[in-house]
C-alpha cells in the first residue's frame, strides 16, 4: 500500500475504530442490539424454530399451560390458546407483523416528515409558515382517534394499519429535521459550499444531512416503536391486524378474557413486545450516543 493510500485511509480506519469501541463499551447499545438481533432472528427462522403451523386449530389440545405450569404438554413448550393454535409459533410469525409495521410506517412517515422538515429548516421564510401549518394541523388531530375512525371506516387490515400510521406519525421528523437543520444551515462549511455554486440539493445531501442524520436516527428508532405500540393498540380493539392473523396486539386482545384464569396468555407477548419496543429505543439512544458530532475524532 503506498504512502498516500495509508494517509488516506488512516483517518476512516481510525474513527471507525473509535466507534465500534464507543458501541461496545455502551451497554444500552449492545442490549438494544441483541433483543432485537434475537426477535429479527426469531421472525427470519421462525419455520425452523417451531414445528406448528400458527393457523393450525386443535380444539383437543386447546389451553395448554406454557412447560413451567403443571399440565404442559411438551409438543407446545408455550402452550396453547383457546382455538388449540400454538403460542409460540404465532408469537414467532407475530414478530414479523410487529417488524414489518414498524419499519414500514416509520419509513413512510420517515420520508414524509424528513422532505417538510429540511424545507421548511433551509428555506424559511413562507416554506417555513407552510411547513410549521402543516404540522399544527396534524398535532391538532390525535392520532389514535384518527386511526380508529379510518380504519373503521376502511376496514382493519395489515395494509391498511401500516398505511394510516404511516400518514400519522410524520409530525416528529419535520419538527426535529426542522429544528435540526436551521442550526447548521449557517455554519462555514455550509457556506462555503454556497460560495462554490454547490446546488441546493447537493448542500442539503452532502453538507447538511450528514450531520444531522444522527438525529434523524432517534426519531427513527422513537416511531418505529411508536407504529408497534399503536398496532398492537389497535388490534387490542379489533381495529387492527384481524384474526386469524398472528399479531401480538391480537394475542393480548384473544386472552384478555381469560386474564383471571390463565394470565400467561396475556403475559408473553406483553413481555414480548415490551422487550421489543425496549430494545428499539435503547439502539436508538445508543446510536445518537455513538455518532454524535462532539465525539466524531
Amino acid at each position: 500500500m503506498s504512502t498516500t493510500q495509508t494517509a488516506t485511509e488512516l483517518p476512516v480506519e481510525t474513527y471507525l475504530g473509535q466507534l465500534c469501541r464507543r458501541a461496545f463499551g455502551h451497554r444500552g447499545l449492545m442490549f438494544g442490539i441483541v433483543v432485537l438481533g434475537v426477535v429479527i432472528f426469531a421472525a427470519i427462522f421462525a419455520p425452523l424454530l417451531s414445528a406448528h403451523d400458527p393457523y393450525q386449530q386443535d380444539l383437543l389440545a386447546r389451553m395448554k399451560p406454557p412447560f413451567w405450569m403443571e399440565g404442559s404438554d411438551l409438543a407446545h413448550p408455550l402452550g396453547t390458546d383457546f382455538l388449540g393454535r400454538d403460542y409460540l409459533a404465532r408469537l414467532l410469525y407475530g414478530a414479523r407483523i410487529s417488524l414489518f409495521i414498524g419499519i414500514v410506517a416509520a419509513s413512510i412517515s420517515c420520508v414524509i416528515g424528513t422532505t417538510l422538515g429540511v424545507a421548511a429548516g433551509y428555506f424559511g421564510g413562507r416554506v417555513d409558515l407552510v411547513v410549521t401549518f402543516l404540522v399544527n394541523v396534524r398535532l391538532a388531530m390525535p392520532v389514535v382517534l384518527v386511526s380508529l375512525a379510518v380504519v373503521a371506516i376502511l376496514g382493519g387490515s395489515l395494509n391498511m394499519v401500516v398505511g394510516v400510521l404511516g400518514l400519522l406519525l410524520w409530525d416528529r421528523f419535520a419538527v426535529v429535521m426542522r429544528a435540526s437543520v436551521m442550526q447548521v444551515r449557517g455554519l462555514e462549511y455550509v457556506n462555503a459550499a454556497k460560495s462554490i455554486g454547490c446546488s441546493t440539493l447537493r448542500i442539503v445531501l452532502s453538507e447538511i444531512m450528514p450531520n444531522i442524520v444522527n438525529n434523524l436516527i432517534v426519531v427513527m428508532t422513537l416511531e418505529m416503536a411508536h407504529a408497534i405500540l399503536l398496532e398492537a393498540a389497535l388490534s387490542f380493539l379489533g381495529l387492527g391486524v384481524q384474526p386469524p392473523t398472528p399479531s401480538w396486539g391480537l394475542m393480548i386482545s384473544e386472552g384478555k378474557q381469560m386474564l383471571l384464569f390463565e394470565p400467561w396468555m396475556i403475559a408473553i407477548p406483553g413481555a414480548c413486545l415490551f422487550a421489543l419496543v425496549l430494545a428499539i429505543n435503547l439502539l436508538g439512544d445508543g446510536l445518537r450516543d455513538i455518532t454524535a458530532p462532539e465525539n466524531r475524532g
